[in-house]
């Protein structure tokens, strides 16, 4: 497949690089010292599964029409860029291409379809624990790899099937879902609670979910998701923190969220997008979201970012 990674951070860079080393053409989208680096030593991947390099040769720029149009668009870029990315973006857009989102929260597909028109927009969801640890370099931490994605029509569409396939040979944990929306408000679910919770208490998910009171908090924070999700029709079932609350306590301890990182990086926060995306639509359906507020309220001063 002809793919483009547009915005070649944790997922795109991780996702990307399995993807170019068994094959594929892929050109990576990225800006500042990290595009610099990539181009003078190429992309280095650091994971337990195995390490990875992409030489020098690997296509990366900052600029999309120097690349054309493309089967697929890995789309990994941070939310506030969302719309932006996008418009960047349509020289890569052929007839048929497919614009996959990774990114997280529930209203990055909507904004894909006001900015590409909807035939291209095939849903996504990535479970993976990866990030930019200096310039030219990605670190994934842990064994979880995988993505799902799907048509939002539920059929199997060439492009999917070209695409799962791809992941294949690869060697990426792949899954195509045919209720690609109801698979993305389920990480939803999850995501909010792990990201608000290890965000305001400032620790990895172990603490979180061993002390009574705030595992408690944990699981009203992701209870409020799915009554959100629920009261705008996405069929989630009445006890799904309860069964997302099961998965927590699966996971590693030390695991937490890219908004603890950013956080902790000084960094600004997809704070809007997550926590207060609930809180804003709890507002609009008359959907109670208290601990959702609360995580948006405190952790508001910092959502800009130290830089700004």
């Amino acid at each position: 497949m002809r793919i483009a990674v547009m915005g070649t951070g944790g997922v795109g860079g991780y996702f990307g690089a399995k993807l170019a080393l068994a094959g594929n053409e892929v050109a990576f989208v990225a800006r500042g010292k990290h595009l610099e680096a990539i181009r003078a030593n190429g992309l280095r991947v650091e994971s337990p599964l195995g390490d990875m390099h992409l030489p020098k040769a690997a296509q990366a720029t900052d600029d999309p029409t120097e690349i054309g149009p493309v089967d697929l668009v890995l789309f990994s870029v941070k939310l506030w860029d969302t719309e932006t990315a996008a418009e960047a973006i349509k020289p890569l857009l052929g007839e048929h291409t497919a614009v996959v989102s990774f990114q997280n929260g529930v209203m990055k597909d909507d904004v894909l379809r006001q900015v590409l028109g909807p035939d291209h927009v095939v849903g996504g969801v990535c479970y993976i624990a990866a990030t930019i640890a200096e310039p030219g370099l990605i670190r994934h931490s842990g064994s979880l790899q995988k993505l799902v994605f799907g048509e939002y029509d539920g059929s199997l569409s060439d492009r999917v099937r070209q695409f799962r396939d791809a992941c294949v040979v690869s060697g990426i944990d792949v899954e195509v879902s045919d209720r690609i929306e109801q698979t993305i408000w389920e990480k939803f679910v999850f995501l909010v609670g792990l990201s608000g919770t290890t965000s305001t208490a400032r620790v990895p998910v172990g603490p979180l979910r061993t002390h009574p009171r705030s595992r408690a908090f944990l699981h009203d924070v992701m209870d409020e998701v799915v009554q959100v999700a629920r009261a705008q029709g996405v069929p989630l079932s009445a006890d799904y923190a309860d069964t997302q609350l099961a998965f927590i306590d699966q996971v590693p301890a030390g695991m937490t969220s890219s908004m603890h990182n950013d956080l902790e990086r000084g960094s600004r926060l997809e704070l809007d997008w997550l926590s207060g995306d609930v809180a804003e639509r709890g507002a609009k359906l008359g959907v109670p979201t208290p601990c959702n507020r609360a995580i948006c309220d405190i952790l508001s001063v910092h959502s800009k970012g130290r830089a700004e």
